[in-house]
């Protein structure tokens, strides 16, 4: 069976990865062959709205899915029609994702706690919204936002026709500034025949809006349970096939959803190492028919993003038990070029672990383990 993956970034790179040894194939497009997948598997190159493209892509592959959710839906459902290619997951899964008030509306169809919030159209309709939820809150464009990028936050008036001036040309959200106690990460997966599997609740800690250390399993039963129920009310929603995460922030025992993102996520990258069967395993086997394989973390993993630039190969490998994923991309600032993992018999052990080996990065985060 050949796999079409619209994206050939990193995440695209481990699901190949993970799939060659199930005996798949992968055809992957993106707009450049300067990109982390392209050492691994055959490509297409050119936009991903181009529609006759997305088609040959299509043609020759028994499933389509996709590595980032900034893909056109339109360009997909007409490239597909017609044909007998499957797309997992599905398109109303990620067109949900792609939109920050669509994901805010689902949250609440569904009663999943999320921030109050507004869409925001014009100057005028910002300076009523922030009278409304209160400041301090966050302007965010609805789409295209990413690792921090397309937000401002507001804390004062003051701050509101700068944040309108630096965004204002796209349609917007704001929404409440949460103040948590930890944000934490969903991570389940759904087969065709309705099936599902749950990973471990994950606890991720942020540095200027990009993720850098998640530590999973996160002990904490009454937390877990809520976000599995959450999940769950999503992933049946959609009628899902494949990988899907909720970002939440915790606040006082309770979940606020933060967003979604239909696909394999940054917080589910310990499970290469520290569960039974990897998020990108469990996606291709959902998304190809296959039994899904046990969530079951095998230990106490953490996992460090590789922002920037990457240290020395050496340097990291001579850290006891440390596995290292380098995706091959090119040195800038704030850019995702790897990244790192361990897993330990027990928390407290991967914990001290986990100090040591931040501070041989040299990446500080405050109340990290």
């Amino acid at each position: 069976m050949t796999i079409g993956i619209v994206g050939a970034g990193q995440l695209g790179r481990m699901l190949a990865l993970a799939g060659y040894p199930l005996g798949l194939d992968f055809l992957f497009l993106d707009r450049s062959t300067d990109v982390p997948a392209a050492r691994l598997a055959p490509m297409l190159v050119g936009e991903f709205t181009d529609r006759a493209l997305l088609r040959r892509l299509a043609k020759r592959c028994e499933v389509l899915s996709f590595d980032w959710e900034n893909i056109s839906v339109d360009s997909l459902r007409a490239a597909t029609r017609g044909l007998r290619t499957r797309i997992s997951p599905p398109l109303r899964a990620l067109g949900t994702g792609q939109d920050r008030l669509a994901e805010k509306r689902l949250f609440e169809r569904l009663r999943i706690p999320t921030t109050r919030y507004a869409a925001v159209s014009s100057l005028a309709a910002l300076q009523a919204a922030c009278e409304r939820i209160g400041m301090p809150g966050v302007l965010k464009t609805r789409r295209l936002g990413y690792d921090g990028k397309g937000q401002a936050v507001i804390r004062k008036r003051a701050d509101i026709v700068a944040a309108w001036d630096a965004l204002g040309d796209v349609p917007l959200l704001y929404e409440e500034f949460i103040d948590f106690d930890l944000e934490v990460s969903a991570i389940g997966v759904r087969a065709r025949d309705g099936r599902e599997a749950h990973y471990p609740l994950t606890r991720n800690w942020h540095d200027g809006g990009i993720l850098r250390l998640s530590i999973a399993p996160w002990n904490s039963p009454a937390l877990a349970a809520l976000a599995r129920r959450h999940l769950r009310a999503v992933l049946r929603d959609f009628r899902y096939v494949g990988t899907l995460a909720i970002e939440f922030f915790a606040r006082d025992g309770r979940l606020i959803a933060n967003e979604l993102a239909p696909r394999v996520h940054n917080s589910g990258h310990w499970t290469i190492e520290g569960a039974v069967t990897s998020q990108f395993e469990n996606h291709l086997r959902a998304i190809a028919g296959l039994p899904l394989g046990s969530t079951a973390a095998v230990g106490h993993a953490a996992m460090i993003n590789l922002i920037g630039r990457m240290p020395g190969i050496d340097s990291v490998l001579s850290q006891p038990g440390v596995h290292l994923h380098d995706y091959g991309k090119q040195p800038r600032p704030g850019r995702k070029l790897g990244h790192c993992t361990l897993v330990s018999a027990t928390a407290d052990d991967r914990n001290r672990r986990t100090r040591s080996l931040l501070r041989h990065l040299a990446v500080s985060l405050a109340g990290a383990p």
